[in-house]
Order: C-alpha cells, then structure tokens, then sequence
C-alpha cells in the first residue's frame, strides 16, 4: 500500500536495510527490530512515499486491493482476481 510519507506518522523504531530492487535501483526496507517482520518501504525522513506491506496490518481484512504490481514472472497459484487492475512489472 503506497501513500505520501506525510500522511504517514511513524511510531517507534524500525530496522533498515538496503537491498537491489528489480529495476536496478537501492530498495529501502524497515522491519520491526523485535520480530524482524517487514512493515514499511522507503528510506524514513528521504522518501516522499512509503509502502507499507499489507500483511503488517493489524487487521489485513480492511485492505481492499485495487492494482496488482510486479506480477510477470509469478507462479501459476499465485491467482489475480479479475477485479484487479494488473501493471505487468517487474522481473
């Protein structure tokens, strides 16, 4: 889920770290110091937006997808609902 760095508001500390993201690029990811669980993208204080991953959500249920991204390349299980708009990215 992608939204504005200034519509997000950040409590407690996260764990960065860097990795090669597919298109070449620096990715930035943040996961919880305690359980190492990934929760956010993007570089805190230097990115103007951040992705939060869906399935940090308290109740991922409220989450209600309208784009599916980085989908060339996916296992054939890995199913897309056709209500979704699919932009064929990535690898």
């Amino acid at each position: 889920m992608a939204f504005p760095a200034s519509a997000v508001r950040l409590t407690g500390e996260t764990r960065a770290y860097e990795s090669r993201a597919a298109n070449g690029n620096t990715a930035t990811r943040n996961s919880c110091p305690l359980c190492h669980s990934l929760v956010l993208g993007g570089a805190i204080g230097k990115d103007g937006t951040y992705n939060i991953y869906a399935g940090s959500l308290d109740d991922p249920s409220l989450f209600q997808p309208t784009i599916a991204v980085f989908t060339r390349g996916r296992p054939e299980w890995a199913v897309i609902p056709s209500s979704l708009k699919v932009l064929d990215i990535g690898k």
